[in-house]
């Protein structure tokens, strides 16, 4: 199936709307699309990292918290 959207014509919110609609039908299968390999590789990393006391852990709580003050 071919679709062609005018997003030169399309509003901000018609843009948004397209936008929700694609990643919703992309989550429905996501079992469908591949990570990268890079993915893999960072995820492994910061297992290491934590397991070898290079890195911690928050609740999300605390993380929430923690990216507020980092942005205000």
């Amino acid at each position: 199936m071919s679709t062609t959207l005018k997003l030169d014509r399309m509003t901000v919110a018609e843009k948004l709307q397209a936008i929700e609609l694609l990643w919703e039908s992309l989550r429905q299968n996501e079992d469908d699309i591949p990570a990268p390999q890079w993915h893999k590789d960072l995820l492994d990393q910061r297992a290491k990292d934590f397991k070898e006391g290079k890195d911690t852990v928050m609740d999300w709580e605390t993380a929430k918290k923690w990216i507020e003050n980092e942005i205000a």
